[in-house]
């Protein structure tokens, strides 16, 4: 690498809710020289971040555009009811969405649910963002089901959260463009799929040495190959047996230099001297 280059790293987009503290642990102790760097970017602007080539892989929700980014699933997420503390829903420990059929439901516009129809009755108007719902709540004005991460990330002394059984969830995958499957990507993978520190899948293994080069290549043309191959370098030293398999023998009556199957029984018979 030249002076003039910039070093190797590697851009990770990431949405509110996700946590990536872990993975990226593992990269650092595993490419000490490959800079990882992290940033957060809205739900909905995810995709666009990687199509432009702001990022080389994100952590997002689904659905993405299959036909221009690749996705690998990782989890799908608990759905919750963001409440009042002292909201008659905290009486359970989880509720179903028909349990919230009379409760005004916020829904922001940054919604990662994908509600058709978000059940309950709508709010007078839709409230810009997920934080903006939850100072909402905290209001009064109405409640709001999320991810249990992003209940957790807009966390409220005087809000509290109760599991919904039977409402979609958010599912979060690790995303790259379809064109940009690069080493980096696949070092990524690996770590989120947990493989190993030794794994090579999807990676180049290094090359092998010549030796081993010319011994696996022999190997793929057949045992007669690998015979000759073998041959070779034993008799590279010369000697007595360097006439190869099968060389004449003490039967063909000389030396054990001569040719393939030359110097056998009948040639030793041949090379008499004809009657005395």
């Amino acid at each position: 690498m030249t002076g003039s280059e910039e070093p190797p790293s590697f851009r990770l987009a990431y949405v509110p809710g996700v946590t990536p503290d872990k993975w990226v642990r593992i990269w650092n102790e595993r490419l000490p020289g490959v800079p990882l760097s992290l940033t957060q970017v809205p739900a909905a602007e995810a995709g666009g971040v990687l199509l432009d080539g702001d990022a080389d892989a994100g952590l997002l929700r689904l659905p993405v555009d299959r036909t221009v980014l690749s996705a690998i699933p990782l989890y799908t997420e608990t759905t919750v009811v963001v409440i009042p503390k002292d909201h008659l829903v905290t009486a359970a420990d989880e509720v179903t969405v028909e349990d919230l059929a009379d409760e005004i439901v916020l829904h922001p516009l940054d919604d990662v649910l994908g509600w058709e129809r978000p059940p309950g009755r709508p709010a007078f108007e839709r409230p810009a963002t997920t934080a903006d719902a939850v100072e909402l709540v905290a209001a009064g004005i109405g409640v709001l089901l999320v991810p249990l991460s992003l209940a957790r990330l807009h966390h409220r002394k005087d809000l509290t959260y109760r599991t919904v059984t039977d409402a979609p969830g958010s599912s979060v995958a690790l995303s790259w463009p379809e064109d940009a499957h690069t080493d980096r990507v696949e070092d990524f993978i690996g770590i989120v799929r947990g493989r190993t520190v030794n794994s090579t899948r999807g990676r180049q293994p290094a090359a092998a040495s010549t030796g081993e080069r010319t011994g696996k290549a022999a190997a793929r043309r057949g045992p007669a190959a690998a015979k000759q191959t073998g041959g070779a370098r034993r008799g590279s030293g010369g000697g007595a047996k360097s006439g190869g398999a099968k060389s004449g023998g003490t039967r063909g009556g000389g030396a054990k230099g001569g040719g393939a199957k030359g110097g056998g029984t009948r040639g030793g018979r041949r090379g008499k001297p004809r009657g005395r």
